[in-house]
């Protein structure tokens, strides 16, 4: 045992890689394996009178996928509900993650982070159920405002509150890290705050932004809980999933279906890459 320490201690490579290779390796079984046999089992069929999988490649899920107005739909409502969700969060999280970087006490930063953080350590569908009776018709939201109900409104205002938190720490994170003193330098040389918000707050808020997106939008696109409890009759990609999963038994389907917002995140991750806000993860 000691000779072994011993010759890990002389190759730290070697050490190095002992120690990532069981994280790694539960990397690729369990992630990168679930996603190729997603792949794998979208092009695969389901027998019509027997119900059993077909095991032979075909094009026909993805084919339905295109040519089905019903799908297309759902697909564009779904990258919708994503971007409102996204666009409401940067909205509310921005003068938030501002707040809690340059304006209140630095001793109380700490405190505002743990009251961001709280909010996850709740259950999901604790969250969510609360909202449908905040939703519900003569609950308190009805009462005050007049609504919305139930539907697409109340869906984008659950999932919106919900993934909230991915939001503001990113953008909080790259707001600390810019110094106090290039706004005060900016002040000094006359520039108004409109100024100084597009010359020196902007290019580090926007990669932040972008970090809490690929959080916000993700999570917001592959849900299919949230509608199903706010959402009315309304349909996302993760409700056709579930659905061909459970009640129409068609796993090769769903699989296709999955594989949509895949793609989405891949185009979007590719996308973004080039900011610099995979770095502020």
């Amino acid at each position: 045992m000691a000779s072994l320490g011993s010759y890990l201690h002389r190759h730290p490579r070697l050490r190095l890689a002992g120690l990532l290779s069981a994280p790694l390796l539960w990397l690729v079984v369990a992630y990168l394996g679930a996603l190729a046999v997603l792949l794998v089992s979208a092009f695969w069929t389901v027998n019509g009178f027997t119900g059993e999988v077909v095991r032979q490649f075909s094009l026909g899920n993805f084919r339905t996928l295109l040519a089905e107005e019903v799908y297309r739909n759902v697909a564009l409502r779904s990258v919708g509900v994503a971007a409102a969700v996204t666009v409401i969060c940067v909205v509310v999280a921005v003068p938030m993650a501002f707040f809690m970087a340059k304006v209140a006490p630095a001793g109380s930063r700490h405190w505002l982070v743990i009251a961001i953080l709280t909010p996850l350590w709740a259950s999901y569908l604790v969250k969510a159920y609360a909202w449908r009776i905040l939703l519900a018709n003569d609950g308190p939201m009805d009462t005050l405002f007049g609504g919305p109900g139930y539907g697409l409104p109340a869906t984008v205002l659950v999932l919106a509150y919900l993934w909230l938190p991915y939001m503001i720490l990113p953008v909080y994170a790259g707001l600390e890290r810019l110094p106090d003193s290039l706004l005060e330098a900016s002040a000094d040389l006359g520039a108004r705050a409109g100024r100084t918000f597009r010359s020196v707050v902007l290019p580090t808020l926007v990669p932040s932004v972008l970090a809490g997106s690929i959080f916000t939008f993700s999570l917001s696109l592959g849900d299919y809980i949230t509608v199903q409890i706010v959402g009315g009759k309304t349909q996302l990609i993760g409700n056709l999933v579930y659905a061909n999963i459970g009640a129409a038994n068609n796993l090769p389907f769903a699989a296709a279906i999955a594989c949509v917002p895949v793609l989405i995140m891949v185009i979007y991750l590719l996308a973004v890459r080039r900011s610099g806000a995979l770095e502020e993860l």
